[in-house]
C-alpha cells in the first residue's frame, strides 16, 4: 500500500461516499486522510463512517488518518415575511436584532458581535458575496447599510465581515459537543473553523491536549495578521480558500495561499490546500484544465496535502475525482522542475540539533542515493523535521504510537508504520531495515538513512543519524522474521 507520490490527498465523506465499498475504493484510489464534516450529519452518521474507515484500515494494515472538521460559528441573516427580496444597488436596508420576519426595508441580523465590530464604511457580504452592503450608520443593536452590489436576499443567507476581527469564540456550544464526541471515538485531527487569533487555537488546545492534532483553518484575511502566532500554536494549517475567496479580491487569494504555505513549511507544520480544487467534478467526470492547474500549483508550491470536499462527499464522480487528483500529483512530482520548485521555497534550517540532523539526512540520502529516510519517533517530531526538508528519498516513519502513525498520514512524503517500543540502537537499526524491506522501500545491497532521538522514548530531540546498507547478515534477520507467521503482528 505504498503511495508512489509525496503530496497527500484528503477526501470528505458524505452521502455519496458512506458505504464500506466506496470508502475502500477511495482509499485504494489514493485517499490518505478522510474528512468528516460536522457541519452536516448526526453523530450516528459520523460514527458509522468512522467505524467503516477503521475497518478498511484493519483490512489493509495501513494507518489511515481521520479528520474531524468542526462547523465553527455561522453568521446568517434572519427570515423574510414574504420570501426573497430584491435589493437594488444604491438602496438601503436596516439590520437589527429584532427576530420579526423581515421585509424590503429591514431584516434581522441575530449577531450582536457583528454590531460590536463594525464601523461606518464596513462591508458586509451576503450569500458568499453575491450582495455587498456598506454600513452607513450603526449602533449597538442595529446598522443601516447601502447596497454596493445589489441582488436577491433570502432566508438565512450567510454573512461575512471581511477585515474585521469579530468577538466570537472559535468554538461554539455545538462545536464543543461535537469535539467531545470526536475525541471520544478517537479522531486523529481536529480542524478548527473561523480561527482569527492564536488565542482561538490555545482555547482548543486546553480541551484537546495531545489527544488529536489541531489543524487551523485560515478563512478570514484578518487572521493573516497573526499568521506566525497561529502557525506556532497549531499542529497543521489549512488554506480554506472558500471564505478567503469571499472576503478578499480573487486576485489576492493565490498570493495569500503561497504566503501561508511558506509560513507553514518554515515552521515544519503540514499545510493543506482546500476548497474548489476539482469543483466541476461534482457533476462532470473530468475537471477543467484550470482546476488541474490549480492542483498542480499547490503541489509545486510544496503543500503537504490537497483536499476534496463536495467532489467526494456529494458529487456524482467521487472515485474519478480521487483518481484524477492522484494522477495530477504524480505527474507534477515526475517533472524535473518539481524538485527545483520546492527547493527554491525551502526555508533555512533552525539553529537546533534536530534541524542539523534532518538537513544532513536529506543531503546524505541524496548523495548516497538512499532508498528511504527512516525516522524513528514517539510523537512525530523527528518525522516532521525530516519532512520539512522535502528530501528526494521517501520518508519511512516508524513509531510505537498508533495515533502518531495515523496522524503522519497528512504529512508530505511520509509512509508510517506502527512498531513496538525499542530499547537500544541496534534494535532500532534492525527494525528500520526490516520495515524498509517489508514495505518495499529497499532491497538487498541498497542503502537507507536512519534518524532518531536518543535516549529513546523522550520526544523532541533528533540527535542521531546512521547510514545503513542492507547486507546479507541483515537480510537473514529479515527473512527470519518473514518465516514467522505472526512476525508482522509482532512488530
Amino acid at each position: 500500500m505504498r503511495r508512489q507520490r509525496r503530496a497527500k490527498i484528503v477526501a470528505t465523506l458524505g452521502p455519496a461516499s458512506s458505504s464500506y465499498e466506496m470508502i475502500e475504493s477511495l482509499f485504494l484510489a489514493g485517499v490518505d486522510v478522510f474528512r468528516l464534516n460536522f457541519s452536516h450529519g448526526s453523530h450516528e452518521d459520523q460514527k458509522a463512517r468512522f467505524d467503516l474507515i477503521r475497518q478498511v484500515e484493519a483490512k489493509f494494515d495501513r494507518p489511515i488518518a481521520i479528520m474531524q472538521d468542526l462547523q465553527g460559528p455561522k453568521l446568517r441573516l434572519g427570515t423574510f415575511a414574504n420570501g426573497p427580496v430584491m435589493l437594488r444597488t444604491g438602496e438601503t436596508i436596516r439590520l437589527d436584532l429584532d427576530t420579526t420576519p423581515g421585509s424590503e426595508a429591514r431584516v434581522c441580523l441575530p449577531h450582536p458581535e457583528i454590531f460590536a465590530a463594525i464601523s461606518v464604511g464596513t462591508d458586509l457580504l451576503v450569500d458568499d458575496g453575491k450582495v455587498r452592503l456598506r454600513v452607513t450608520e450603526y449602533g449597538s443593536d442595529h446598522a443601516t447599510a447601502v447596497a454596493v452590489t445589489g441582488g436577491a436576499i433570502s432566508n438565512r443567507k450567510g454573512v461575512n465581515v471581511p477585515n474585521a476581527i469579530l468577538p466570537i469564540a472559535a468554538l461554539t456550544p455545538k462545536d464543543r459537543e461535537d469535539l467531545a464526541f470526536g475525541l471520544e471515538i478517537g479522531v486523529d485531527w481536529v480542524a478548527l473553523s473561523f480561527v482569527q487569533r492564536p488565542e482561538d487555537v490555545a482555547e482548543a488546545r486546553e480541551i484537546i491536549g495531545e489527544r488529536a492534532g489541531i489543524l487551523s483553518k485560515l478563512e478570514k484575511p484578518s487572521a493573516i495578521d497573526y499568521l506566525d502566532g497561529i502557525v506556532a500554536l497549531s499542529d497543521a494549517i489549512m488554506v480554506a480558500r472558500g471564505d478567503l475567496g469571499v472576503e478578499m479580491p480573487p486576485e489576492d487569494v493565490p498570493l495569500l495561499q503561497r504566503r501561508i504555505i511558506r509560513a507553514s513549511r518554515k515552521a515544519g507544520k503540514p499545510v493543506v490546500v482546500a476548497t474548489q480544487m476539482l469543483e466541476s467534478m461534482i457533476k462532470a467526470p473530468t475537471p477543467t484544465r484550470a482546476e488541474a492547474s490549480d492542483v498542480a500549483t499547490a503541489v509545486y508550491d510544496g503543500a503537504d496535502a490537497v483536499m476534496l470536499s463536495a467532489e467526494t462527499a456529494a458529487g456524482d464522480y467521487p472515485m474519478e475525482a480521487v483518481e484524477i487528483m492522484n494522477r495530477i500529483i504524480a505527474k507534477v512530482e515526475s517533472d524535473s522542475h518539481y524538485r527545483v520548485s520546492i527547493q527554491a521555497n525551502q526555508a533555512a534550517p533552525e539553529n537546533t540539533a534536530s534541524d542539523a540532523i534532518s538537513v544532513a539526512a536529506a543531503q546524505i540520502a541524496d548523495t548516497v542515493k538512499a532508498k528511504a529516510v527512516v525516522t524513528y519517533t514517539s510523537r512525530g517530531a523527528t518525522t516532521l523535521r525530516a519532512a520539512r526538508q522535502r528530501p528526494e528519498a521517501p520518508i519511512l516513519c516508524i513509531t510505537p504510537t498508533k495515533p502518531i502513525a495515523r496522524r503522519m498520514g497528512i504529512v508530505w512524503g511520509v509512509h508510517s508504520c506502527k512498531a513496538k517500543e525499542i530499547s537500544n540502537f541496534a534494535e532500532m537499526v534492525g527494525k528500520a531495515v526490516r520495515f524498509a524491506y517489508r514495505e518495499d522501500f529497499a532491497r538487498l545491497g541498497e542503502t537507507i538513512v536512519i534518524t532518531a532521538g536518543v535516549p529513546f522514548g523522550q520526544p523532541g530531540a533528533t540527535n542521531v543519524l546512521r547510514i545503513v546498507d542492507i547486507t546479507e547478515d541483515l537480510a537473514k534477520g529479515i527473512h527470519g522474521a518473514e518465516q514467522s507467521t505472526d512476525a508482522r503482528q509482532a512488530e
